[in-house]
């Protein structure tokens, strides 16, 4: 447990039914819990990339980037460190709107967290906040006490700060 960091796993698909669901299970195999998931095109036509974050030992993401690529509709998958990626999280916040009408603190901490208001209706409006993990939890705590009324928080996104070269790979098949 002590040798344990936060890992991020791409893998680059094909887009089949019922991928989704293998791909957990070899996680859920191995007893390693999914913090994150975002599936979303790439940057390559017609592939699809899992941005997958979970804690574990580097062995384990070694074994488990094997095993993904054994899938046959997976192209490449890679695991990366933390402090090998870009990383960014979305949320939306709704909030009561006489929240934003009675009280000035709400204004100033969406101005302090660079947060944005991007819809206003009758009875409540949406933030949206992009940023770490850490900075989309302190926004949720500091809005907790006005009114809030729904939170979603996206899985992660990444890229790699190091190139990693998937499109001549796939130009190699």
């Amino acid at each position: 447990m002590e040798n344990q960091k936060s890992f991020t796993i791409s893998v680059y698909t094909e887009n089949n039914i019922g991928l989704l669901n293998r791909v957990s299970s070899i996680f859920s195999k191995r007893h390693i819990n999914i913090e994150s998931l975002t599936t979303s095109q790439s940057e390559i036509e017609n592939v699809n990339r899992f941005v997958i974050v979970a804690t574990m030992e580097e062995q384990q993401a070694t074994k488990i980037v094997g095993q993904l690529e054994k899938q046959i509709e997976v192209i490449k998958a890679f695991a990366h460190i933390d402090e090998e990626t870009i990383y960014q999280e979305s949320a939306l916040f709704k909030v009561s709107l006489d929240s934003l009408l009675d009280k000035r603190q709400i204004q100033d901490i969406i101005k302090t967290s660079h947060a944005n208001i991007v819809t206003v209706a009758r009875d409540f409006f949406v933030i949206e906040k992009t940023g770490s993990r850490n900075e989309t939890e302190q926004l949720y705590q500091d809005l907790k006490p006005y009114k809030l009324l729904q939170f979603v928080r996206s899985g992660r996104i990444s890229v790699t700060k190091e190139p990693m070269n998937i499109s001549e790979m796939l130009k190699a098949f």
